[in-house]
């Protein structure tokens, strides 16, 4: 493939040596609490695995955490800028029973991975200095080729599908005005970049709906328990929503994971990073909702991913409350509060 043509302004304003600006700030911040917490899980997740590849998957996984923290620390040291708190020894029990079967640790890993992604290609186009964006580049780099080795042991293993396959178009058309039917007249069938999403979300709510089960199960503070059983029982409504559509298509879908959890009832994890995991999770679900609605077609597929977005919201605006009740929600980089800076 033809590269494109270099262009040399010989400018040095995107040096390492300018101050970071409030997308890399808010991006290198993000990076590390996520990395932190993942660390923990990673670090918990190896201490059961039985499987090689996954295990070697599992250690790839977590040499790309340390990295990204270790790289996003030294920037913020640079520039004198407060290491994040984020999640540590006190936020995992290494020595916990086994809480999931090898096989959801190849699911959690694309899941998380996507998560990384998508602060990743959104970080690139909005970040200037010169280092910070090089390290989103090599994040971006490392990170899909953990995903093409995740894909890899899912398909090998026989533990996923492979998204529905349709028939190739026999000529160029163009839509007509039932095109956007979904409640009254003559529906058309789902279009590719539907399907993909509904596969995409579907996929991602399993993965979800079993990790919120598993933490409803080992959780010590009951109101957060209430919380997580209320977004499980709105995960597996989406989830039902969202198969049927494939499955009135005669489509097939993603299984549910949740045989994949057992029945320890201890906990490796501190109810702040559940709380915490789960709250960025939904908060993934909002981004991927918005992604679907923006290349769907049908009224119908509009109002259900529009209702979707409103539960999930109100399960993280209920999760970031109990965050903040309890000391546990860190400050993100702020502007200065010119209103009240007297």
């Amino acid at each position: 493939m033809q590269t494109i043509k270099p262009i040399k302004l010989g400018s040095n304003k995107t040096s390492s040596n300018e101050k970071l600006g409030s997308a890399e700030m808010g991006k290198l911040w993000a990076t590390y609490m996520g990395n932190s917490m993942s660390k923990c899980i990673l670090e918990y997740f190896l201490q059961h695995v039985e499987d090689n590849d996954i295990k070697t998957l599992l250690q790839n996984a977590l040499k790309l955490c340390e990295e990204f923290m270790k790289t996003t620390k030294e920037i913020f040291e640079k520039d004198g800028f407060p290491i994040p708190e984020g999640f540590g020894k006190d936020d995992v029990n290494l020595g916990a029973p086994r809480l999931f079967q090898d096989e959801y640790y190849v699911h959690y890993l694309k899941y998380t991975a996507k998560a990384g992604l998508s602060i990743y290609n959104v970080a690139i186009p909005l970040v200037f200095r010169k280092d910070v964006k090089e390290f989103f580049i090599q994040c971006m780099h490392s990170t899909i080729s953990l995903m093409e080795q995740v894909k890899e042991i899912l398909i090998i293993k026989g533990y996923i599908i492979k998204p529905p396959i349709i028939p190739i178009p026999e000529k160029v058309e163009f839509v007509h005005k039932d095109f956007l039917n979904g409640f009254i007249g003559h529906v058309r069938p789902l279009h590719a970049l539907e399907i993909a999403h509904f596969y995409d979300n579907i996929e991602n709510n399993v993965t979800s709906k079993a990790l919120i089960t598993a933490f409803a199960q080992i959780v010590k503070d009951e109101k957060i328990r209430e919380l997580f059983e209320k977004g499980r029982e709105g995960t597996a409504k989406n989830l039902d929503r969202y198969m049927k559509m494939l499955t009135n298509e005669s489509l097939p879908t993603p299984s549910y994971l949740d045989h994949l959890i057992t029945e320890s009832t201890f906990s490796p994890f501190s109810d702040k990073l559940m709380l915490f995991h789960k709250m960025d999770m939904f908060t993934m679900k909002i981004r991927a909702f918005g992604n679907s609605l923006a290349v769907n077609g049908r009224h119908d597929i509009g109002l259900l991913y529009t209702n979707s977005l409103m539960k999930v919201a109100v399960f993280v605006e209920s999760a970031a409350k109990i965050m903040i009740e309890k000391g546990w929600m860190e400050q993100p980089p702020r502007a200065i509060d010119r209103k009240n800076n007297n």
